[in-house]
C-alpha cells in the first residue's frame, strides 16, 4: 500500500508477532532498568545516611564483638560445661524441638484445611467466570469471591509475630496460640497461591461434567479437584518448609516450642544454651526439608 511516506506493508496477522514480542522485549528492558535505577537510589540512601549504621560493619570493634559473641556461644568463659556437651539438656531442648514440630504441622494443616474449603469460591472463573451457576448462585458465588479474597489479603497482611501478640491475648502461653499465628498468615499465602493455580487449570473437564448434568458440587469434585490437588499439596509442602523456619519468631511472645527459650537464654545471657537450641532449631529445618522434597518427589510421581 502506497502512502506519502513511502510503501508500507499491511499490517496482517504475520506482523503483529513480532510487534507483539517488541513490546514485550521493552517491557522486560523497562523493568530491568528500573530495578537496577531503585537498587543504586537505595544503596546511595544508605550510605549517604550516616545514622543507618553501614560504616560501623567495616570497624574493628565491630568485628570484634563477632569474635566474641561467637566464642561465647562455643562456650567461652562459661562456669561450667557447655550446654551443648550435656546430654541430659540435650534431651530437656528435643523436647522442645518436639513441641516446635508439632506447632509447625499444627500450623500447616490448620492453614491447608481452610484453603481447601474456600479456594473454589476464591477463584474468578469459579465464581465470576464460566463456570459460574446461573441465576441467583451468580450474585451469592460473586460475593464470596470478595469476602474470601478480602480474608486473604487481611491475614497474609498481618505478620505472623503480629498475630501471636494478639491471640496470645485470648489464650495462654503455649503450641496452640503460636499455631494459629502461623495457620492465619499462611491461610492468606496458601489461598492466594491455590486460588491461581485454579484459575489456570483446564475448564473443559469441569464444563463437560456441566453438560452432562452435573450438580455444581459433583462438577467441582471431579472436574476441578483432582486437577489442582497435586499443586495445592505442592504449595503446601512448600508453605510448611517457611512454617518451621518462622517457629522460633512466633515462640518470642511466649508462643511456645524453641523460641519461648531462645529468647530466655538470651535474656539471661546463657549462650551455650542458645547454642544448643539452635542446634536443634538447624536440625529440625534440614528434617522437615528433606521430608518435604521426599512428599513433593511422592506426589509429582
Amino acid at each position: 500500500m502506497s502512502t506519502r511516506s513511502g510503501w508500507m506493508p499491511a499490517a496482517g496477522p504475520g506482523w503483529r508477532g513480532p510487534l507483539a514480542a517488541l513490546r514485550g522485549a521493552d517491557a522486560v528492558r523497562l523493568s530491568l532498568v528500573g530495578f537496577l535505577g531503585l537498587a543504586v537510589a537505595s544503596w546511595a540512601f544508605v550510605l549517604a545516611d550516616g545514622a543507618g549504621g553501614f560504616g560501623a560493619l567495616f570497624t574493628g570493634s565491630a568485628w570484634a564483638g563477632v569474635r566474641r559473641f561467637l566464642g561465647e556461644l562455643a562456650g567461652e568463659g562459661a562456669a561450667g560445661a557447655p550446654a551443648f556437651l550435656d546430654a541430659g539438656q540435650w534431651a530437656e531442648a528435643g523436647v522442645l524441638a518436639s513441641e516446635t514440630l508439632a506447632m509447625s504441622i499444627l500450623a500447616i494443616t490448620l492453614a491447608s484445611s481452610g484453603v481447601l474449603l474456600t479456594v473454589l469460591p476464591a477463584a474468578r472463573n469459579v465464581a465470576m467466570g464460566e463456570l459460574v451457576p446461573a441465576g441467583r448462585g451468580a450474585a451469592l458465588w460473586k460475593g464470596l469471591y470478595l469476602l474470601v479474597r478480602g480474608v486473604f489479603v487481611l491475614t497474609r497482611g498481618v505478620p505472623e509475630l503480629v498475630w501471636a501478640m494478639i491471640i496470645v491475648f485470648f489464650l495462654s502461653p503455649g503450641i496452640l496460640p503460636g499455631a494459629l499465628a502461623l495457620a492465619l498468615h499462611n491461610y492468606g499465602i496458601l489461598g492466594k497461591l491455590s486460588a491461581e493455580v485454579v484459575e489456570d487449570l483446564d475448564t473443559r473437564p469441569a464444563r463437560s461434567l456441566q453438560g452432562a448434568g452435573a450438580r455444581p458440587f459433583q462438577m467441582m469434585a471431579y472436574g476441578i479437584l483432582p486437577q489442582v490437588l497435586p499443586q495445592l499439596i505442592t504449595y503446601t509442602l512448600y508453605r510448611w518448609e517457611v512454617v518451621i523456619r518462622t517457629t522460633i519468631v512466633v515462640g518470642f511472645v511466649s508462643a511456645g516450642g524453641l523460641g519461648r527459650d531462645f529468647r530466655l537464654s538470651m535474656s539471661f545471657f546463657h549462650y551455650t544454651d542458645v547454642a544448643l537450641l539452635l542446634m536443634w532449631y538447624v536440625l529440625l529445618v534440614i528434617g522437615v526439608d528433606l521430608l518435604s522434597g521426599w512428599l513433593r518427589s511422592r506426589v509429582r510421581s
